[in-house]
């Protein structure tokens, strides 16, 4: 039994190592590297957080809550931190979770969006690095939404991660 909860446990290393080697699997050979290992942090992280969270920032549960958040409300629009918040709960909804969210909402609108705030928390860095790292991303925007939409249909299509031959 012990074994079977060594495999079910998922700590966040292991949740990025799954999302690095994944987006790394669908995406073309000259990737950046640092772009990939942010949006496999994104994915990573949003897997192990909930939408009811109490202790962190909560995962939006569709793209009216970004809207909600960070369009209706203008108070945290020069807070670089919240900015590239909202810019990665963009993408995640845009892109992994696109089908869900493709029906209710302008995918197109909301990724532009996303990378609004990807430009606008990176004009708010104070590290040149990170700051072109954010730029990149407002610029890959598109590039790394369809990834995220592309990985998110394999994974649906893959009913079992675990062999289903597999019983406790």
């Amino acid at each position: 039994m012990e074994s079977l909860r060594e495999l079910l446990a998922v700590d966040q290393r292991r949740a990025l190592e799954f999302f690095v080697v994944s987006l790394k699997d669908i995406s073309e050979p000259g990737v950046d590297r640092q772009e990939l290992l942010y949006n496999a942090s994104v994915l990573a992280h949003y897997a192990q957080v909930s939408v009811r969270a109490g202790t962190d920032v909560p995962a939006p549960v569709d793209l009216g809550t970004i809207f909600d958040n960070y369009v209706a409300d203008t108070s945290c629009a020069d807070d670089g931190l919240i900015m590239e918040t909202a810019a990665a709960q963009c993408l995640l909804l845009t892109g992994f979770f696109e089908d869900q969210m493709r029906h209710r909402h302008n995918i197109r609108w909301y990724a532009a969006l996303g990378a609004g705030f990807f430009t606008r928390a990176a004009s708010r860095q104070t590290s040149t690095q990170k700051a072109r790292l954010l730029v990149m991303l407002a610029r890959h925007f598109e590039p790394w939404r369809q990834r995220h939409a592309r990985l998110g249909r394999e994974l649906r299509d893959q009913p079992y991660l675990l062999s289903p031959r597999f019983t406790m």
